[in-house]
């Protein structure tokens, strides 16, 4: 469905020099159904002031915290308020941040992992009910449209009864103290307990890799065994982390993150076992999915082919053959909000399809798994899990 007018947005963090508030603007910007008209991009007015006028933003709408922004924003007229907020700022303030925007009635799109504390996220997923708005979190890759057909195929039964998952997602980038050189701002807050919380790998790279199980397979998890370890000196957070996990329905599984290891990227995988078949997909070969069987040979599914599920084809932009990825991924789930927010605006019914995509509770979950994780760890033993958030069905 298509929106009658541009959904309007604001941003809060994403300055001069942030890599991931560059990449949302990116992401937001690709089907054209949403225009940047606000922002408190710094907690230092001028960095808000030059990066407003770098995306030629008026001065009027940018400001000095993102609390004079909530208020401010949600006295304006319909016509010209913003219809939802991206938050894009460290870990520490999401929650703040979140909760003076909910409260003022306006929709939020937040970055993972949604809280610090499983405190907060459960008071989130209080005030999303009270106050009615919606509520997406950047789980991205639940946006790529081979990981919707494995989905999919999991649910028709495809691979029969699932019994095992292998997801891993390795890292380099921290294998060196890069923090301590002043020069990588990204590093510096998500090694710092009081910015990142308490963890760093997990809640970064593991979480992605936890809910990407869950999407796919929609699998939750039961319990977990984590061995978490920091590997360069004098660091005060984990930066890999190996765990044994069970799922409902007794299928097992081993999930791991890492950011230490040398050489790689991001090579987000997953491996999903039944009794009947199997399937696999990779990131950083986003548009392929490899399904085994016992007793023929391999398939390998491509993308934006007609063969594929609605699902898969209804997030396909290009021609086979014509590589989609990451921001195209990232793409796909403000498509989807900025169509759901466009559906409650003409008091429509969004597509069921446009619906697709990661909430307040799955924000919940992830800031449960991290904090589980952690706490199994720490503590040497097996953890247990059986979550579910305060407000979902």
């Amino acid at each position: 469905m298509g929106s009658k007018r541009k959904i309007k947005y604001g941003m809060v963090g994403g300055g001069p020099g942030a890599f991931i508030g560059e990449v949302h603007r990116m992401a937001v910007a690709v089907d054209g159904k949403t225009k940047l008209v606000a922002g408190s991009f710094s907690s230092d007015l001028q960095k808000t002031r030059q990066m407003g006028q770098e995306l030629d933003l008026d001065q009027d709408r940018l400001y000095d915290s993102f609390e004079e922004m909530a208020h401010k924003e949600s006295k304006l007229p319909e016509e010209k308020r913003i219809d939802f907020v991206t938050v894009v700022t460290p870990n520490h303030l999401h929650f703040d941040v979140c909760k003076a925007f909910i409260e003022a009635g306006i929709n939020v799109v937040c970055d993972k992992p949604m809280t610090n504390t499983i405190e907060e996220a459960e008071e989130l997923c209080r005030l999303v009910e009270e106050n009615n708005v919606i509520f997406a979190l950047t789980y991205t890759y639940t946006g790529y449209p081979m990981v919707k057909q494995a989905r999919q195929m999991i649910r028709d039964g495809k691979l029969g009864n699932l019994r095992k998952v292998i997801v891993e997602y390795p890292q380099g980038w921290l294998a060196e103290p890069i923090e301590r050189k002043g020069e990588n701002k990204q590093a510096a807050w998500r090694t710092d307990p009081d910015r990142a919380g308490v963890s760093a790998v997990v809640a970064d790279i593991g979480s992605h890799a936890e809910n990407l199980v869950e999407y796919m397979a929609g699998l939750r998890l039961k319990e977990l065994y984590a061995d978490i370890h920091t590997f360069v000196e004098g660091r005060e957070l984990e930066d890999d982390a190996n765990m044994l996990v069970h799922y409902e329905d007794g299928v097992r599984g081993v999930l791991y993150s890492s950011q230490i290891s040398i050489g790689e990227e991001n090579d987000l995988k997953i491996r999903i076992y039944g009794d009947e078949a199997s399937l696999e997909w990779r990131q950083e070969d986003p548009n392929y999915l490899h399904v085994k069987y016992p007793d023929k040979p391999e398939e390998i599914y491509k993308r934006g082919n007609p063969y594929l599920s609605d699902e898969a084809n209804f997030v396909n932009r290009v021609p086979p053959g014509h590589p989609e990825g990451y921001i195209e991924a990232f793409a796909n789930i403000y498509s989807n909000v900025a169509d759901t927010i466009a559906a409650r605006i003409h008091g429509e019914e969004a597509d069921p399809k446009a619906l697709d995509f990661p909430t307040v509770y799955d924000g919940a979950v992830g800031v449960h798994f991290i904090h589980k994780a952690i706490e199994s760890g720490k503590k040497r033993e097996w953890v247990e899990m059986n979550y579910q958030p305060p407000g979902k069905g």
